[in-house]
């Protein structure tokens, strides 16, 4: 079983409980602190960005995320550390990219936030209630639509290079705005994964440690929304 977040898996809170036995477990009150304190630093980070604005804060905080990003797949055990560096360098960057969509149109970032918040409750509410059920077929789905979107978008970069746009992602036709809902739609259903594997990082007694990259986790989901559910507003005001 697996989620599209590619840094919540069932295989990774079995190798890690191989790797560091016996240094405490995974509590869903510890990763809820955890998800919190990330958040926090995460407003910090956009905060900074959004009152001192610079290319550089913008561009490092995005080159430094992805780094650290990776940085932390790979070595689970440092995300105590890690994961809020993380934070706080995708907070630089989210707070410079706002303020230029702020600058743009009046009041989008204060509907992009409200609604990556209130995404982000309906979800947990649909998850926790039974309504919405994780299941193999599930994870599949979502798993497919989430490496579809990254293939359209790898492919936009590359084209990019040669002065090619495409229209279904840039384009505020209804075609475009029509691709953004499905990718806000995907997003959102990431969410739901996050929440699961969450649970059964604490069902399986993963190490203490998981708190952090679970949380971490679950803040790549929640950066990625928010940055679509700009793209879309963005689009929507624009016709």
């Amino acid at each position: 079983m697996r989620t599209a977040n590619p840094t919540l898996t069932k295989k990774t809170f079995q190798e890690a409980a191989r790797v560091s036995p016996g240094e405490g477990s995974m509590t869903l009150s510890g990763t809820i602190n955890k998800t919190v304190a990330l958040f926090l630093i995460l407003l910090l980070g956009a905060s900074i960005s959004w009152y001192q604005p610079t290319p550089l804060f913008i561009w490092g905080g995005a080159i430094g995320g992805f780094i650290v990003a990776i940085a932390t797949v790979f070595k689970k055990e440092w995300s105590p550390v890690t994961a809020p560096v993380y934070a706080g360098l995708e907070g630089l960057f989210l707070g410079g990219i706002s303020l230029q969509y702020a600058n743009m149109y009046d009041g989008i970032v204060f509907n992009a936030v409200l609604l990556t918040l209130g995404t982000f409750a309906a979800m947990l509410m649909a998850y926790r209630s039974g309504l919405i059920k994780v299941t193999q077929k599930f994870r599949m789905g979502v798993v497919a639509a989430t490496g579809g979107i990254a293939l359209v978008y790898i492919a936009s970069i590359v084209l990019s290079f040669f002065g090619i746009n495409i229209s279904l992602i840039h384009g505020s036709g209804l075609m475009g705005i029509g691709f953004s809902l499905i990718i806000v739609g995907v997003a959102a259903l990431n969410l739901v994964l996050d929440f699961d594997m969450i649970d059964q990082g604490v069902a399986s007694n993963a190490p203490k440690y998981f708190e952090w990259y679970t949380s971490f986790g679950l803040m790549i989901t929640l950066v990625w929304l928010y940055i679509e559910l700009l793209r879309l507003l963005s689009k929507l005001q624009r016709r």
